[in-house]
């Protein structure tokens, strides 16, 4: 299965990076002509049958969650409209899925996710909501109607719902109905709506895009295990206090500089983030799936003073690539 033609159609990879990306949404009609799904209705819901498959179906109005591995009894059970099987990942199990990141090329290999895949009955899909990821949703068969609305943020009124972020408020300035091959872009945080007009499948392109407590949570996880960053709080300049309960703002910035050591420096920060960036998806599961996760990076070699003295390492999986040193 390929595209010989370019995934933006007429936006070319640079103008596509320098106006939308991260930026605003864009519709691309027949960004795959004459896209015909490798993956049938069956099949995925084959692979939501397995338990080492992430899958979740969302049904009804007030759009109830249950996560998988399902029976094939519970398909029978459902209603003939409003329902939703979302499939995580699915480029892990089938090669001709995987083949569709190719198409994204243009845009960082170590930032693309997985490709999770949707089937949706007449009236089905998850409710308006925003992601903190950019997605690119490619229609892969049937119709869906997509709704974007503005962008929103942590205070962005949500509905009381456990397990998805549904915007309480959501107005739509911007409507399309996708056929397939018909593709949208939408940045990060913006607001959307996806609506299945009969039966349909959704190939979702995601990247991903790590939270900065998620990242920090990381690194001190990193730093812990080298023990190499073994500097103790020293005291700033003092003067007899007059409140021994009170910690002076200049203590602050005492543990601010302590700590911001870390990031100055280049070597362990590249080589930490490299790591990060290419863990699999599903560590457990990388003798099943093959998962291959690559990245490569220019550090300031190890122990030398110049920093212009730089080495190109590379990283497999989270782990630098002993066979590319």
């Amino acid at each position: 299965m390929q595209n010989t033609y370019g995934i933006l159609g007429d936006v070319s990879p640079n103008e596509f990076l320098t106006h939308y990306w991260q930026r605003k949404p864009l519709l691309v009609r027949n960004a795959w002509p004459n896209f015909i799904s490798p993956v049938t209705a069956d099949e995925l819901a084959g692979l939501s049958l397995e338990d080492e498959v992430e899958s979740r179906l969302i049904s009804g109005p007030d759009w109830q969650v249950e996560s998988g591995p399902f029976d094939e009894k519970r398909f029978s059970e459902l209603a003939p409209s409003d329902w939703t099987l979302l499939v995580q990942a699915v480029d892990l199990w089938l090669p001709d899925v995987a083949q569709i990141m190719d198409q994204f090329n243009f845009l960082p290999r170590w930032r693309m996710d997985d490709i999770m895949i949707s089937y949706a009955v007449d009236g089905g899909g998850v409710g308006p909501h925003y992601d903190e990821y950019d997605v690119f949703l490619l229609q892969g068969a049937g119709q869906r109607r997509w709704e974007v609305g503005e962008s929103c943020d942590e205070h962005t009124p949500l509905r009381s719902h456990s397990q998805l972020k549904i915007i309480k408020d959501f107005n739509a300035s911007q409507e399309w109905l996708l056929n397939p091959g018909d593709m949208l872009y939408v940045p990060p945080r913006w607001s959307h709506h996806g609506i299945a007009v009969g039966d349909c499948m959704t190939y979702s392109v995601g990247f991903r895009s790590p939270s900065a407590s998620d990242m920090l949570d990381d690194l001190a996880t990193e730093v812990l295990s080298r023990g190499t960053m073994r500097q103790a709080l020293r005291d700033p300049p003092l003067l007899p206090c007059n409140d021994s309960l009170h910690i002076p703002k200049s203590y602050v910035e005492q543990v601010r500089a302590l700590l911001l050591t870390v990031l100055d420096d280049e070597r362990l920060l590249g080589e930490w983030f490299a790591q990060y960036m290419t863990q699999p998806k599903y560590p457990h599961l990388v003798g099943l799936t093959s998962e291959r996760r690559r990245a490569n990076i220019d550090l300031p070699v190890a122990n030398t003073a110049n920093l212009n003295n730089r080495e190109r390492v590379h990283f497999y999986n989270g782990d630098v690539d002993a066979s590319r040193t």
